[in-house]
């Protein structure tokens, strides 16, 4: 099916604020993709770089076949990128910032906006300024899926969205990748890459630290222990072989010991925190 989104060697230094440090990564056509990591780690910096929002000193970046630096425009003609931050102008009412979306793409998206928005049930004739985070959130969905891009790029897309409308968001995005479009999803909420995500990369200040399918990040060789001695409890988690493990605590009264496969969340909060 081949790539659609390649980045080699990736750096951008923000003097001697944290950037991205010569990262790598690739996202096969039809993936939904997760980029994982805590807040500050580099994602939104890997995401504006994509995008040439900013530039960066060191790597290449093809999306869609095409180079980021050279080709923005076509590429962002058949992107669908939503920030992190919802901001539009004020003043205008949403149905006139949905068409200004479309119009600035010189594509007709009414029926798929009409659609959206019915999905998203967003009142189109508010004024911007009168929306909560929540429903300008909204506002972003419908002008990022709209024009049924080939590429979705979303930097913390729940963020502000209540349960309900977070389920209808992912069922968009499912939705559109059965036609074959492919997901990058920035976050650093766990269950929504455990729930939708296929492949996922974990980035940890500015450095990827973990690349694989959600399901073998959450199948790696580390434990939970459960380790009673002494009469007290002791938790935490074990990476490696568990005969180490083993070894290490020969010699040593233990009253019980539990060893079991930990959640994803443990998982990945054990990359994050190593």
């Amino acid at each position: 099916m081949g790539n659609v989104i390649e980045i080699q060697n990736l750096t951008k230094t923000y003097g001697k604020s944290r950037g991205v440090n010569d990262i790598s990564l690739t996202v096969e056509q039809g993936d939904i993709f997760g980029f994982l990591g805590p807040n500050g780690a580099g994602k939104s910096t890997t995401i504006r770089s994509m995008l040439g929002m900013i530039h960066y000193q060191a790597g290449s970046i093809e999306l869609l076949g095409l180079d980021a630096k050279t080709h923005q425009k076509d590429i962002l003609r058949q992107v669908g990128y939503m920030p992190s931050e919802a901001m539009f102008y004020p003043s205008m009412k949403v149905k006139d910032v949905i068409k200004f979306a479309a119009d600035a793409r010189k594509m007709n998206c009414d029926k798929e906006a009409e659609y959206l928005c019915k999905k998203l049930e967003v009142n189109i004739d508010k004024r911007i300024s009168e929306l909560s985070l929540g429903n300008r959130k909204k506002v972003s969905i419908v002008c990022a899926m709209q024009h049924k891009p080939k590429l979705f790029i979303f930097d913390e897309p729940t963020s502000g969205l209540d349960p309900l409308m977070q389920e209808v968001f992912f069922d968009l995005i499912l939705e559109y990748n059965k036609q074959g479009a492919t997901c990058f999803l920035s976050s650093h909420v766990l269950s929504e890459v455990k729930r939708y995500c296929k492949n996922a990369t974990i980035i940890r200040e500015g450095k990827i630290i973990a690349t694989d399918s959600v399901e073998n990040l959450s199948h790696s060789d580390v434990r939970h222990i459960k380790l009673w001695r002494n009469g007290k409890l002791e938790e935490f988690v074990h990476q490696g072989d568990i005969n180490e493990l083993l070894q290490q605590l020969q010699g040593t009264k233990i009253d019980d010991l539990l060893i079991e496969q930990p959640s994803l969340d443990e998982v990945f909060m054990h990359y994050y925190e190593q």
